[in-house]
């Protein structure tokens, strides 16, 4: 139960109406007095090719009881690959073959989630990327379905008679699936073994525009269920205004069709804008919200983002000022407001690997509890979640606020930069557990080569000294956060302690990155003049040695440690997702060059 006089002091600071008012005399929680918009949702992104992450979100029944309406189910095995196409074609999968039984025992396993999803008391909506068809599908029909290019297109009536086919047969087997989630842009096959496709928008708007009158008729209007239409495009459907409109505005609009949109103007990046898309248009729209920020952590270290995405990050307020809105409050009231869908868990590749999910719960509560209410403001919250856990004593509780706020500036001025431009190529320089070096990259899809682009900048205009120094600053910042963490106290002893073992990660990591930078600033200057600073630069590669050790020393102390970051770049090929290039090698070619 919530304080009172914390009730008390929130009703009158936000205007809640009257009926909050009964709510109190009833002695009901602030969370029992919700506004229920028509969506509270939450997603565990598990990573592709990899076994299901093992969390508490898995479990419908525990996403019932925190006040989620329904669960994302993304295990990248789609429910449209789970069906036989005998409808079409029975020889693409035939009866007794290897294929075959793929299908059935995953069409098995999507049985199953919905079940065990309406058992629980929420609906459920399966992550579908489109195109993926049956590889013998494609054999037998490539000339009907596929253009010029080889790639099968919804420019070919053919392409789309298909698709109503595979709705049809989608509903006929799985008729209490509740909806689909649509993505187009990516298209991940490490799951789908029998299974190939491509990007369907291959004639921009148009494209979109096909695939949702399609998906409008046959899914929203035909069988009443729903579809959440992912945004998340490639050619500007997910962060540009007048693209966005273009789309949506020849649709008509429908009350199972809701427009799914990241609230970043791109991915989940820092520095990245407030997505311009948001409020626009005419359609219900459902904001998608990472909680284990896959470019900041994955939850390995403190990183608290709901106070940035809820009220504004610090950014948008100095070096990057938002020509118009800047955070979820300021679009709570529009009309198109639809709810939250929340990525409690997962989002990229691989790792870091955490075995306690302590900083993705704290953003997925706040989030969960803010979409359900958006009456209530991010700091109530957040003192509820302190009294669900047991940060009851005075001292802990201003301890853990404080440290929760300063992680978000510690990050921005480890990863990105809170005084300096970042540009949004930049940014990519570390994500997962990559930590890229300043080498070229002819590689696709390689964070190789950022920060050589970035460090030309910065030298070009006299600052990257300064650069590199805020990185110092943000070290200085993780050691104050692992000394509030130990005046933390909570009721779960476990996380206590991962507290204060994900502070250490943090200080660890971010002397890597400091170090490490260091070392490469002054090694691309002598690139540049032909003169060494060689005695700093041989201190530096001291203490970037050093900084790894500590870093290993942690893990093998704690074993409640994430696993670590790897001194690569990412590399997008699987399984490894990395070679040889990456701040380790760009270190080792200036202790090289020393002779060290």
């Amino acid at each position: 139960m919530i304080n009172n006089s914390r009730m008390l002091r929130q009703i009158c600071l936000s205007g809640i109406k009257l009926w909050f008012y009964a709510a109190l005399l009833m002695n009901v929680s602030v969370v029992d007095a919700q506004l229920n918009p028509p969506f509270v949702l939450d997603m565990v992104h598990n990573n592709p090719g990899e076994p299901l992450t093992v969390t508490s979100f898995n479990n419908p029944e525990f996403l019932k009881k925190n006040g989620y309406t329904g669960k994302v189910m993304n295990d990248f095995t789609f429910a449209h690959a789970a069906i036989t196409f005998d409808q079409l074609n029975k020889n693409i999968f035939p009866e007794n073959s290897a294929e075959r039984k793929w299908v059935n025992d995953a069409a098995a396993r999507v049985k199953k989630n919905i079940a065990a999803a309406h058992a629980a008391g929420i609906k459920i909506y399966y992550f579908t990327d489109l195109i993926v068809l049956p590889k013998k599908l494609v054999e037998l029909y490539h000339d009907e379905i596929c253009n010029e290019k080889g790639k099968i297109s919804f420019e070919k009536p053919k392409t789309i008679e298909i698709h109503r086919m595979m709705i049809d047969e989608l509903f006929a087997t799985f008729p209490d699936l509740d909806g689909l989630v649509i993505r187009t842009g990516e298209t991940y096959l490490n799951n789908v073994p029998y299974h190939t496709g491509n990007n369907p928008i291959t004639n921009g708007v148009s494209s979109h525009v096909k695939l949702l009158q399609l998906l409008r008729e046959e899914v929203c209007e035909k069988r009443n269920k729903t579809i959440f239409y992912r945004t998340w495009s490639f050619g500007g459907m997910h962060d540009s205004a007048e693209y966005y409109l273009n789309v949506t505005n020849q649709i008509k609009p429908h009350k199972n069709l809701v427009f799914s949109i990241k609230h970043t103007k791109g991915d989940y990046h820092r520095t990245y804008d407030f997505n311009p898309t948001l409020g626009l248009g005419n359609h219900p729209q459902l904001i998608e919200v990472e909680c284990q920020r896959e470019y900041e952590g994955k939850g390995a270290h403190p990183n608290y983002v709901m106070e940035g995405v809820i009220n504004g990050f610090e950014e948008y307020f100095t070096v990057k000022p938002q020509p118009g809105n800047k955070s979820l409050k300021e679009i709570a009231s529009n009309k198109n407001f639809a709810g939250i869908w929340s990525w409690s868990r997962g989002g990229g590749w691989v790792g870091p690997y955490i075995t306690n999910e302590f900083w993705c719960k704290l953003n997925a509560y706040v989030i969960n509890h803010w979409g359900r209410n958006t009456n209530l403001s991010e700091e109530f919250i957040f003192d509820q979640f302190m009294d669900d856990n047991g940060i009851t004593a005075p001292v802990a509780r201003k301890a853990f606020r404080s440290l929760c706020l300063l992680s978000a500036k510690a990050v921005l001025r480890g990863h990105e930069s809170a005084k300096y431009p970042f540009d949004k190529e930049w940014v990519w320089w570390m994500r997962d557990e990559f930590l890229a070096g300043i080498d070229s990259s002819a590689i696709p899809f390689s964070s190789e080569g950022k920060l050589k682009q970035a460090f030309a900048w910065y030298q070009e205009r006299g600052i990257l000294d300064s650069v590199v120094l805020e990185k110092y600053e943000a070290v200085a910042m993780w050691k104050e956060i692992y000394r509030l963490s130990k005046q933390v106290t909570m009721t779960n002893k476990a996380d206590q302690q991962y507290l204060a073992v994900s502070a250490q990660y943090g200080i660890a990591l971010h002397r890597i990155i400091a170090a490490g930078w260091q070392v490469m600033a002054l090694g691309f200057q002598g690139d540049k003049s032909g003169i060494y600073q060689k005695n700093k630069l041989a201190t530096s590669i001291k203490e970037y040695d050093k900084a790894w050790a500590d870093f290993n020393l942690l893990k093998k102390n704690n074993p409640s440690c994430a696993s670590l970051y790897k001194p690569y770049a990412f590399v997008y090929e699987a399984p490894k997702y990395f070679k040889k290039q990456g701040m380790g090698a760009s270190v080792d070619k200036y202790r090289a060059m020393l002779g060290k």
